[in-house]
């Protein structure tokens, strides 16, 4: 008698997924590990488990401005480059530009030119133009990386919606900015604040930019490569390595779950 139950057979891409995710999570794991260890230096077997490093990161005045340089930076960044994802993403979706493929390939072109070749380009260009290296010369080398990615998020979602929501609002009288703030920026939200939390996660996680255009005041990635030099100091690195890593976690998967909520939520149907 044949049996009714059906077995299961692992799937090839299931199985390579979760080896893929083991290679790249599997070693970041170990800085929680390593961060509740109450000994100084990175042994196996751990001692006892202590919180005098989470104490430690949270009692450091330097660690503080150097997170509040990030901060900062990473806010304007992601405000700025999100305004102007959003402008580069109506343009390309809305309007019949001419070399729209060659312009949009051009703007995209960071993400692929490797980011030491980028920061020492722009490192030159702000010597020759004899700007002084600061967290503003910072901000620019972000946003230059962050439009990009912004653009690609809202272009997803504006080439989403109907566009006949736009035309009815504008046949019933509204004006072009009216017909945007009542109808399409309510459409596109989900998008939008899925950009401000990823280019905001990239700015702040971002060092090799930082590194070539930062001045005396140095963002959370420098500080961190500068506590290296001491090894006093890796515990409370791998605490704060650790706090770093939840927190971008659940940033950028809250931005995927918004950006993806809102393509599920988008009205099929015209006023």
């Amino acid at each position: 008698m044949k049996s009714n139950r059906l077995s299961w057979k692992p799937d090839g891409l299931l199985i390579y997924a979760a080896m893929y995710l083991t290679f790249i999570y599997l070693p970041v794991l170990f800085l929680p590990l390593f961060s509740f260890n109450s000994s100084t230096y990175i042994t196996f077997p751990l001692k006892d488990f202590t919180l005098k490093w989470y104490d430690k990161m949270i009692n450091s005045p330097d660690m503080h401005q150097a997170l509040f340089n990030s901060i900062k930076v990473g806010m304007v960044v992601a405000i700025l480059s999100t305004i102007f994802g959003l402008l580069a993403a109506k343009a390309v979706t809305r309007y019949r530009l001419k070399g729209r493929g060659p312009l949009v390939s051009f703007i995209m072109i960071p993400l692929v030119i490797p980011e030491i070749i980028l920061a020492i380009s722009l490192l030159i260009l702000i010597s020759q133009a004899e700007i002084p290296l600061s967290l503003w010369t910072v901000g620019f080398s972000h946003l230059l990386l962050c439009i990009p990615f912004s653009m690609l998020i809202l272009i997803s979602r504006m080439e989403g919606f109907d566009k006949s929501l736009e035309e009815a609002a504008m046949d019933l009288g509204e004006n072009a900015w009216m017909t945007f703030w009542r109808v399409t920026f309510p459409i596109v939200l989900p998008g939008i604040v899925a950009s401000l939390l990823l280019t905001f996660t990239i700015s702040f996680d971002e060092f090799v930019l930082a590194f070539f255009l930062s001045s005396t005041d140095p963002t959370l990635p420098i500080y961190i490569w500068s506590s290296l030099r001491f090894p006093t100091k890796i515990p409370a690195i791998l605490a704060l390595g650790a706090s770093i890593f939840v927190v971008s976690f659940f940033v950028v998967s809250f931005a995927e779950w918004l950006r993806r909520r809102g393509v599920k939520l988008e009205p099929t149907s015209g006023i």
